[in-house]
């Protein structure tokens, strides 16, 4: 019972701290996730809403990554394992066997794609006084890997940029 208070409360400081972010003056603020013990960071302005990882049903003949749909809001989205998707690990999340902390992070309306994130825990909000960039390692990555960054623990982040993950044509060709 604790844990599901403690857990309601996060959530809801989250939610407030996003939209202080959101009427804040422009700047660059991202939300950050953990997913297979990478640390991603999304633009917040790419964001959508986050929910519980209940409720998932799957969908047969459809890549390993593509766990199923989810009823959000009324709205039927897609559900994409994230670190399944980027390789960050080699099996997906079983949807019957989901830890407490995961969660769907819906994409922004705005981008025209209904589909929802299974990320493995919420690490909270960034802004650009907490992080800095690093320089171009020369490692290739998709088009859709932003910029990458530090903070001031030493964790190293990926910035996702959601709007052109959700045109990537793998991303889109969930059929097996």
């Amino acid at each position: 019972m604790a844990k599901r208070e403690a857990l309601r409360e996060l959530q809801n400081r989250l939610a407030e701290r996003l939209q202080a972010a959101m009427t804040e003056l422009p700047g660059a603020s991202w939300l950050a996730v953990q997913c297979a013990g990478r640390g991603l960071i999304f633009p917040l302005r790419m964001a959508g809403e986050i929910f519980t990882a209940a409720g998932v049903l799957s969908v047969p003949h459809t890549q390993p990554w593509f766990l199923g749909v989810a009823n959000l809001r009324g709205g039927l989205h897609g559900v994409v394992d994230l670190g399944s998707f980027l390789g960050l690990r080699e099996r997906p999340l079983a949807l019957d066997n989901l830890h407490d902390q995961a969660r769907l992070l819906a994409l922004n309306p705005a981008i025209g794609a209904h589909c929802a994130l299974l990320v493995d825990r919420l690490a909270g909000l960034r802004n650009a006084g907490q992080l800095t960039a690093l320089a171009d390692d020369g490692q290739r990555r998709p088009s859709f890997a932003a910029g990458r960054y530090r903070d001031e623990q030493g964790q190293v982040w990926q910035e996702i940029d959601l709007a052109v993950l959700a045109q990537q044509e793998q991303f889109l060709g969930i059929a097996a």
